[in-house]
């Protein structure tokens, strides 16, 4: 393979798996403001413990995503030398922002949360809980903005490089920040951490709950909270995909048009299954006629922009789009049924008897895991060709002294590191899991 072939995978398999980890900590960090202020207003010691206890799951998920996420600034200078140079004054802010408003924000106050139980007064703590989740979730919406500038670039000018090349400079910062693209797919983040970290909670509560385990009201508490945030977020993340899909309508019709195997500018229908024939322009599959037309525009008979609309080097793989796109939707329905059917299961009584839908919450914590991994191949390979939307080609970011035998050696590297890393993460996490709840008494805690 070329330089190019590998560059793209290395970067898209260290940030696939960092990916694993950010999602979780926005996730669970929601779920522990919920669980400390419940006890902070009930009293409820069970509430404080399961706090504590999901905290710790909290800690090793942090500590995996800072290891994995220093590796891909590196890769910025090493192999998209090109690409940094074009987009640093833009990129470098985002970033930085990241660093000083959320970064040092959600770190600073972790200490607290790991370490303060029992030290500091239940307030404060549980203060400190909040800016952890907020720092968290700040850090999505400078990391989500960086990258929807690069698919809807605003509020910058090019300018010349000594070397005679161009680069993109701020002009305006808020409209960098605020690009057509930044709100939508920022709640559309919000919507997938929060059910990673709902379904996360849901399967350890329900393994819990099949293996007769200690405890148990620690176990059907922590399910009812978890199953609330996982019920909400899927249903919202239907709306803030929606959404998306509009502005993706407006600003990437190519990658619209890419979702949906569509290929004449037409009134469009959209698939719940199918295959692309890319060599005969053709999709085949099961459709519902218009339904496309009608969620972007209103009305089923309105035209759609198809590929036919862009040179065929201006197009993205559009069967990998399609079918990734397609399980994203799937999985997604999917969770909603889910959480919704766990609502009405509670609601008849038999949320904790029913044992082939515990064993389904078991299993369910690898599915907003898979939506939110092929949601990012789906927004990032339907951008291509291009890395910067109209103004940079993929092709055109690599380092020009980057060699492929060297990228391959720090792939594989990668490689094994990365497994030794999730392979250590597994363990541990599943120690704490086996370890499970503890009750502690309250003594030294401050009022």
């Amino acid at each position: 393979m070329d330089a190019l072939t590998l560059a793209r995978a290395q970067f898209g398999f260290t940030i696939a798996f960092h990916y694993i980890f950010p999602p979780l900590s926005i996730g669970l960090g929601l779920i522990l403001v919920l669980m400390e202020g419940a006890s902070y207003f009930t009293r409820k010691p069970l509430y404080l413990e399961m706090a504590r206890f999901w905290a710790r799951i909290f800690g090793l998920i942090f500590a995996m995503g800072v290891a994995t996420g220093v590796v891909m600034e590196f890769e910025f200078g090493t192999n998209w030398a090109a690409y940094s140079r074009f987009v640093g004054d833009v990129f470098g802010s985002a970033l930085a922002a990241e660093g000083v408003f959320a970064f040092f924000l959600e770190s600073g106050f972790l200490a607290l949360l790991l370490f303060g139980w029992n030290r500091i007064s239940r307030g404060t703590h549980f203060f400190a809980t909040a800016m952890v989740a907020l720092g968290a979730h700040f850090s999505a919406v400078w990391i989500v903005v960086a990258n929807s500038w690069q698919q809807t670039p605003a509020g910058y000018h090019l300018v010349g490089t000594p070397a005679g090349g161009t680069r993109a400079e701020v002009a305006s910062f808020w409209e960098a920040v605020l690009n057509p693209s930044t709100l939508s797919r920022v709640w559309h983040v919000y919507m997938g951490a929060w059910q990673a970290g709902a379904f996360a909670v849901l399967s350890v509560s329900a393994y819990y709950l099949l293996k007769k385990k200690k405890n148990r009201d620690f176990a059907q508490s922590s399910l009812k909270i978890a199953l609330l945030v996982a019920a909400t977020a899927s249903l919202l993340q239907l709306v803030s995909g929606h959404e998306s899909a509009k502005v993706v309508s407006q600003t990437q019709p190519a990658k619209l048009a890419a979702f949906e195997g569509h290929y004449e500018t037409a009134p469009a229908g959209m698939y719940l299954l199918g295959w692309v024939d890319e060599k005969n322009q053709q999709t085949h599959g099961l459709s519902v006629p218009g339904l496309l037309s009608w969620l972007v525009t209103g009305k089923t008979g309105a035209p759609v922009t198809g590929l036919d609309a862009f040179a065929p080097d201006r197009r993205p793989p559009v069967n990998f789009v399609f079918q990734t796109y397609h399980a994203m939707v799937g999985i997604g329905m999917a969770l909603i049924a889910i959480a919704w059917g766990g609502l009405f299961l509670w609601w008849r009584g038999r949320l904790f008897g029913t044992r082939w839908y515990l064993t389904l919450l078991v299993w369910s914590v690898l599915l907003p895991q898979a939506a939110n991994q092929l949601g990012w191949f789906s927004a990032e390979v339907g951008r291509q060709p291009y890395v910067v939307y109209n103004l940079m080609k993929t092709s055109d970011a690599l380092s020009k002294t980057v060699k492929a035998g060297e990228i391959m050696a720090s792939l594989i590297l990668f490689g094994f590191i990365y497994l030794l890393l999730f392979i250590l993460f597994i363990y541990l996490l599943n120690d704490k899991i086996q370890h499970g709840l503890h009750m502690k008494a309250e003594q030294g805690r401050r009022a």
